[in-house]
């Protein structure tokens, strides 16, 4: 089993730089890469690597993407002088040579393929490359905007070619369009290459009309080109997160890639002077983590822009930690997408409809008459500022942004604790995955005076009271940080679960999120309000409490495989981010509607909210059950979640109805404009 992450860097490729004043290009700096690695040491990240060491690509690996004349123009500058350079330079826009160029760029090819080597052989699960110069604005023949040869794209070629796949998803989080990417797979049914940017209606670099919503691809590649154009500056973690939740993600679990590429660039991070977007760094960790469901956890991530030195080195550390299976931070800010976001994510679904099963019965339509458009163009500033003023009005964002990441990492970040994952489960503790720690149960007097003291009321049976001790010692290691999540057997899970339930809230938990599945009795709380409950079952249940923090999800899984990504996609999560609780309880009780296939997606995907604090309580246990989430939780093996199935109009349907119900309250339910938007 694959498992480690690699990290690939060559300090060689710090030596391309620029020789000569040019405002385009001076951002794209040696410091980007040292920045970056310095502060995985800081952070402690690089010694839990797998160091990989870089190579050369060929020149048959680069001639997969690149033309023979663009690769002999590439090979020329090596002894080129200064004025020589400058003037091929000035033949491709926003590029410039360097006489070391050449072997950087071979180096950024060959560490990326290197990197595709170590994840496909299963030397490693997943991996990054710290590269430069980046690669996806590159084209088959021309340099442009910093992109010598096209590193991401030339490893989907190279990973068809050598390890024979036909599904490779490329998702490039940029905030410039990777227009040469998208030109060299527009017609290829085989790369699936998804792209959010900064467009602003076509305003904003490179300024292309195919950067646009409505470009889909050609031929046979119609569907596989998916653009998600930000029509303004300032978007944030709610706006990314909403694109994964309601494009990205449905569409990438129905492809069902077999390599995941990112082309990593944090230029869509805080504080850039490219991007102007306000994502924080954990966003990154929470996007990673989502990718990490895919493709059996194959998943490479190759860094392409970021030049914001502080926003780009946190947001590389961000993605290196959840890469290693850390525990996720909080998500910060307001959970709910822009007006602009939400028109631009309903466009794309429409755009799509046609060549996708997910969107097939859902209610879309193009937004012609959007927002941001009365704003553009844009009119000259009447007092246009000096170069010189310019420069001291960035130099000082520049430092503000500094130091509120300063003060933003040390709230967020804490210890990992000792122990990921526990469980009480005596009996088939062996059957686990080795990692999975086995908690010593409270002694039964602790027990009865606790529970005589707190939950007399819930707890009526023996057998209950003697099950909870085992359960409550799992939880309160819990609770105090001690073990990341757990997993309990009860024979009542019900009652078990509304005595974790208070004893949570008792030890000061504000927001619990709780997920029942299964026919269970949900017993109400006067604390409802700090809990969130949502009941998945085969049939309506009726429950005493506030509608707004009970919901009722009647799904019956699909026979012939997993529907249940609909459902957890478009509704669970999209609910549970805007919840933001403090700690998720997900009880698996008798007659439960969903397979284990749709039980591990749900552990999978919850593990990115409350710093992946999870606690399972799973009545009358198969083991095979118990086997998934364990392993899930551990993170010890590649997820698996069943066969995809398109969810049935009737489905379909339901979740409609849902999110109508309640998308006021959880925003994050957003897809559509005729929604109604709060945030602006």
């Amino acid at each position: 089993m694959a498992s480690g992450t690699a990290l690939v860097y060559d300090a060689e490729m710090t030596t391309h730089k620029l020789l000569w004043s040019d405002p385009v290009c001076d951002i794209e700096v040696p410091e980007r890469l040292s920045a970056s690695y310095e502060q995985l040491k800081c952070y402690h990240l690089l010694e839990r690597c797998v160091r990989v060491p870089a190579r050369e690509g060929s020149e048959e690996e680069i001639l997969l993407v690149h033309s023979s004349d663009h690769l002999e123009v590439a090979k020329s500058t090596q002894t080129m002088n200064e004025e020589e350079l400058k003037r091929v330079s000035g033949n491709y826009d926003a590029f410039f040579f360097h006489p070391n160029t050449y072997r950087c760029a071979r180096l950024a090819v060959g560490a990326t393929l290197q990197l595709v080597d170590a994840v496909m052989s299963g030397k490693v699960c997943n991996g990054m490359a710290l590269v430069r110069p980046p690669g996806h604005h590159s084209q088959r023949n021309a340099a442009n905007g910093f992109c010598l040869f096209n590193n991401v794209a030339i490893a989907a070629e190279y990973a068809k070619l050598k390890y024979g796949l036909q599904r490779i998803l490329i998702v490039d989080w940029d905030v410039h369009h990777g227009q040469g990417t998208q030109y060299i797979f527009v017609e290829d049914p085989s790369v699936l290459y998804f792209s959010w940017h900064r467009y602003e209606h076509q305003e904003f670099w490179p300024s292309l009309k195919e950067s646009d919503y409505d470009a889909v691809g050609l031929g046979k590649g119609k569907g596989f080109n998916i653009n998600l154009p930000w029509n303004k500056v300032g978007m944030g973690n709610s706006d990314y997160l909403a694109a994964f939740f309601h494009v990205l993600l449905p569409t990438a679990f129905e492809f069902d890639p077999e390599l995941v590429l990112v082309s990593s660039g944090y230029d869509s991070g805080i504080g850039d002077p490219e991007g102007q977007m306000n994502a924080t760094p954990e966003v990154f960790a929470h996007l990673t983590h989502f990718l990490m469901q895919l493709a059996n956890g194959k998943l490479c991530v190759i860094l392409e822009g970021g030049y914001h030195l502080k926003s780009l080195s946190e947001s590389v550390c961000m993605t290196v930690k959840t890469l290693l299976g850390d525990p996720i931070p909080q998500i910060t800010g307001e959970m709910a997408p822009c007006l602009s976001a939400v028109e631009s994510i309903q466009n794309v679904r429409a755009a799509h409809k046609p060549y996708w099963k997910w969107l097939m019965y859902e209610d879309t339509s193009f937004l012609q008459n959007l927002s941001t458009k009365l704003h553009f163009p844009q009119k000259a500033d009447p007092n246009p500022s000096t170069e010189d003023e310019s420069k001291t009005t960035n130099k000082d964002e520049i430092v503000k942004v500094e130091r509120f990441l300063e003060r933003h990492m040390k709230n967020i970040l804490f210890p990992v604790p000792p122990i990921k994952t526990a469980t009480d489960s005596k009996g088939s503790a062996h059957l686990l995955p080795a990692p999975v720690h086995l908690v010593k149960e409270m002694d039964k007097n602790e027990i009865k005076a606790l529970v005589s003291g707190f939950y007399a009321d819930l707890v009526k049976e023996d057998r209950t009271l003697l099950s909870l001790g085992s359960m409550l010692a799992i939880l309160d290691k819990i609770l105090k940080k001690e073990v990341c999540n757990g997993i309990a057997e009860s024979p009542t899970s019900s009652v078990s679960v509304a005595v974790a339930l208070r004893h949570s809230l008792r030890f000061g938990f504000q927001r619990v999120l709780c997920i029942f599945i299964g026919d269970m009795q949900i017993i109400p709380s006067t604390e409802d309000r700090k809990m969130l409950m949502i009941h998945i079952c085969e049939k309506e249940q009726s429950v005493k409490t506030s509608s707004k923090h009970y919901i009722s999800l009647n799904w019956k899984e699909d026979a012939e495989g997993n529907d249940f990504f609909s459902a957890v996609l478009g509704f669970i999560l999209p609910v549970a981010y805007s919840y933001q609780p403090d700690l998720t309880v997900i009880a698996v009780g008798p007659n439960r509607s969903l397979g284990i296939s749709g039980i591990s997606l749900l552990f999978a995907l919850l593990q990115g909210l409350a710093e992946s604090r999870i606690f399972a309580v799973i009545e009358n246990t198969e083991t095979n059950l118990m086997q998934s989430v364990a392993k899930r939780l551990v993170g010890a093996s590649p997820p698996h979640f069943g066969m995809y199935v398109p969810p049935t109009q009737e489905k379909v349907n339901k979740i409609k109805i849902l999110r109508d119900q309640f998308q006021q309250e959880w925003k994050m339910l957003q897809c559509s404009v005729k929604d109604g938007i709060s945030r602006n």
